[in-house]
């Protein structure tokens, strides 16, 4: 455990050691997203683009659910290494890893029995039901897989593992492109080659993260003898030194009881809950949106899913930067070093809001081009170019709708969390489409993303002033005593 980069290093470089590898996890991740869709564009089916990128939601489910044992298992963990408590953080590692597993199970079962009501659901049409179902129906095959990788990617962050952690993303999604295109186009095997290859990637990274977890983690496990002890007898003080000690010192403890608590278990999931809905109300908006599209043509909701793929350049690297540093807030959270944290945040706002800024210009100003990459079709440009520069718009409010969902989660400010994760792309999201639709038709339903994302800024603001008022305190005391 690093405490030196956690406790004592400069703000800067303690926040970009920790989220830097994110980014760069998140960038590759963004390079798999863009070849793929490049990939089932180039096969010059407009059913086939349209067909995935209606189901491509799906696959967002997956990284939601397992953002509840991930970003949530993570919070409370840096919060209890924050607090030195280390045999406690890696007791709930294995809860964490093996509460995703079971999560998978049940996924793959209840997908798969109703395969025909969800796909009707997504919006398939008779033109795109057959892609549509394709790709569903591996990533529901492969969901365990996708679910379960969720978790020891958040978790390694939280004992300062960042560069460990990216390295698994950047392997399997290297993987995942390089089965792509031999999947879709030499094999032809279309919208399945590319859920196909994005399972088998998410199975190899999944190996890597186990492996990782066994043999180089001294803080986290998937040790399943960890979350048990002998009969109803108490923690010992021996036990909890034995527990501490490094792993390949450490016996495990005999199999019996669930040493799990019930208020440990809501503790992981009053924020784990809230970020799976940030995750899945961003499925729930593109899906939202391709229903409120489709009276205006297929054309429409293709051109929708590949200008949000341009969005996501953008997010994404917010979402780097953002829950990159979960770790560092949540540390610092739990050892009530405030002073600290204050600087973090000042910090996180400001070099985000101005990111974002520099993002809105750069992608403004190649949006036909960005467009064109991905499809040749003139109509879909055009669309699509449209609706790129009315979403770059609020990039600086989604900046800050980030950060401070990620300080909500950090801290366990779950009904902060919770608000803001239905807000963005769910109930505000709904709200400012039924009115655009109806005020403004097409040009309405375009902008209603960009409205959401204002209206969800504003509610940001106001939460972290309400929730956080020992950050006051703290920020009067930086500065007393640097003046």
């Amino acid at each position: 455990m690093d405490s030196e980069l956690f406790e004592r290093a400069p703000i800067p470089k303690a926040y970009f050691s920790l989220a830097m590898p994110v980014v760069l996890s998140m960038l590759v991740t963004l390079v798999y997203n863009m070849v793929d869709t490049y990939f089932i564009a180039h096969t010059g089916d407009t059913n086939m683009v349209a067909g995935v990128s209606l189901t491509a939601p799906v696959f967002t489910v997956m990284i939601a659910l397992g953002d509840i044992f991930g970003l949530g298992g993570s919070s409370v963990i840096s919060r209890l290494f924050g607090q030195h408590r280390f045999a406690d953080g890696r007791r709930l590692s294995v809860f964490c890893f093996y509460a995703a597993v079971l999560t998978g199970i049940l996924i793959v079962v209840l997908g798969l029995v109703f395969r025909d009501q969800m796909l009707t659901l997504l919006g398939a049409t008779s033109d795109t039901w057959v892609p549509a179902s394709e790709f569903y129906t591996l990533i529901i095959i492969g969901s365990p897989f996708i679910i379960v990788s969720m978790t020891p990617t958040n978790m390694l962050r939280t004992e300062g593992h960042a560069v460990q952690s990216m390295i698994g993303s950047i392997a399997g999604t290297a993987i995942n492109v390089v089965l792509n295109p031999l999947f879709i186009h030499v094999f032809g095997w279309g919208a399945a080659g590319s859920a196909g290859a994005t399972v088998i990637a998410n199975i190899l990274t999944d190996a890597y993260f186990v492996w990782f977890l066994l043999k180089r983690s001294p803080n986290l496990s998937i040790d399943p003898r960890l979350m048990f002890r002998k009969g109803d007898a108490s923690r010992t003080t021996a036990e909890e030194t034995a527990e501490n000690l490094p792993t390949p010192t450490r016996m495990a403890p005999a199999r019996g009881r669930l040493d799990i608590t019930g208020a440990e278990v809501r503790d992981i999931l009053v924020i784990g809950i809230p970020s799976a809905i940030t995750n899945l109300t961003q499925s729930v908006g593109i899906v939202m949106m391709n229903l409120f599209l489709l009276p205006y043509g297929t054309d429409a909701v293709a051109a929708m899913g590949i200008a949000l793929k341009i969005v996501m350049i953008a997010v994404l690297v917010f979402v780097g930067f953002a829950f990159g540093a979960q770790p560092l807030i949540g540390y610092n959270y739990g050892a009530r070093n405030m002073v600290r944290l204050a600087g973090i945040m000042r910090f996180a706002y400001a070099f985000l809001c101005s990111f974002a800024l520099v993002m809105t210009v750069a992608l403004s100003v190649f949006d036909r081009q960005l467009m064109r990459f991905f499809i040749a079709d003139e109509t879909i440009i055009t669309l699509g170019a449209g609706i790129l520069r009315v979403q770059l718009l609020s990039l600086v409010c989604v900046a800050i709708v980030m950060v401070t969902t990620c300080t909500f989660q950090s801290t366990g400010k779950a009904l902060g969390a919770f608000l803001l994760s239905i807000g963005r792309q769910g109930v505000i999201l709904a709200v400012t489409l039924f009115i655009g639709s109806r005020v403004a038709g097409y040009d309405g339903v375009i902008a209603a993303q960009a409205l959401a994302d204002l209206v969800t800024a504003i509610l940001a603001v106001v939460l972290f002033v309400v929730m956080l008022p020992e950050l006051r305190g703290a920020r009067r005391i930086s500065s007393a005593s640097s003046s």
